[in-house]
């Protein structure tokens, strides 16, 4: 399965993506982790992605792209993976058919976690004081959903055109959620 998980920030996709991984036997793989490990391995991308990150700038196109596909192309990922936080952007989307494209595969499905916008502001905000996140106040919050929205509909648009997307509502227990990822993703004939 070659699957890719979308919702706002708060909806709960890092924890689904454990749950999806297991299931499938695949990596959840997260272009933040991906970041992550190849600064602190000192790679050459990382030492560039690094630049942008202490500038608090986005990492650009190419270095994120490089860096899933390494990630896509090492033994764990060759019969599927969970991308979380990839693609972000249409020329991403492009990007990521390439590389599937490339392996004669293709995308499986896209999970898009749909949960009420006021319910996530105050999941975030609790979380944020249980976890001592000041920076993460309520205009913060709010202003995250927003960028979500703008940058991540027109990518669903792509997606829905081509017949790959579940919805699932994210509302609810932990346990019931997974339940409606996998009733969705069951269906879908792998690749």
């Amino acid at each position: 399965m070659r699957l890719i998980i979308m919702g706002p920030p708060g909806a709960g996709k890092g924890t689904q993506a454990k749950f999806i991984a297991e299931h499938f036997g695949i990596p959840a793989i997260s272009t933040g982790d991906i970041f992550r490990a190849n600064v602190s391995a000192g790679t050459p991308l990382g030492v560039e992605a690094k630049k942008y990150m202490d500038a608090g700038e986005y990492v650009p196109d190419e270095v994120t792209n490089l860096m899933v596909r390494n990630r896509i192309d090492e033994p764990d990922a060759e019969h599927g993976f969970l991308l979380d936080g990839y693609p972000r952007t249409l020329a991403q989307v492009d990007e990521l058919d390439g590389m599937i494209g490339f392996t004669g595969h293709r995308l499986d499905a896209v999970v898009v976690l749909t949960v009420d916008q006021e319910e996530i502001v105050q999941r975030l905000l609790q979380r944020a004081e249980v976890e001592g996140r000041a920076d993460d106040t309520e205009d913060v919050i709010r202003r995250r959903q927003e960028v979500y929205l703008e940058q991540t509909e027109p990518l669903i648009a792509v997606y829905k055109e081509r017949g790959l997307v579940h919805e699932i509502d994210g509302m609810g227990e932990v346990e019931d959620v997974t339940k409606r990822v996998f009733s969705a993703l069951d269906v879908v004939p792998e690749s």
